[in-house]
């Protein structure tokens, strides 16, 4: 067994913004890649408008997080890079917000997630559709 495994995810987030819970693919992945051994899982986002948040999803925490980002980078006109559509500018600030990886601890093959938490791919980009997302295992 290698000590480092990786896959890469495509995921179709189509054109409206948002968050993606990714904890069950990267549980399906750690069965056969960390085979019931500890480690570490990064999961990382090769996009320049893309990010990975840890954070509760289903009671309302995605919604409030995407407002929150509407907030503080409105898709208006104020930015400098303007390719794209209106405001596009924001979602290439946003990996500086929400990182485009994390890296999480593997405890006999399985996330060791709090209660609550999930991996989440956030995106904002309206203008790409189809993501991709590189899962690595290294124990």
């Amino acid at each position: 067994m290698s000590p480092f495994t990786t896959r890469i995810l495509d995921i179709r987030t189509g054109r409206t913004e948002t968050v993606t819970d990714l904890t069950a693919a990267c549980e399906d992945f750690l069965v056969e890649a960390a085979a019931g051994r500890d480690g570490l899982l990064n999961v990382f986002v090769p996009h320049a408008t893309a990010g990975v948040a840890v954070l509760e999803t289903g009671a309302g925490s995605d919604d409030d997080l995407l407002a929150a980002l509407r907030d503080l980078l409105p898709a208006d006109d104020r930015w400098r890079h303007r390719h794209g559509s209106p405001g596009h500018g924001r979602d290439h600030v946003l990996p500086a917000i929400v990182p485009p990886h994390a890296t999480l601890p593997v405890v006999g093959g399985r996330l060791s997630l709090g209660t609550w938490q999930s991996v989440c791919l956030v995106d904002t980009n309206k203008d790409n559709p189809d993501r991709q997302v590189r899962l690595s295992f290294l124990g």
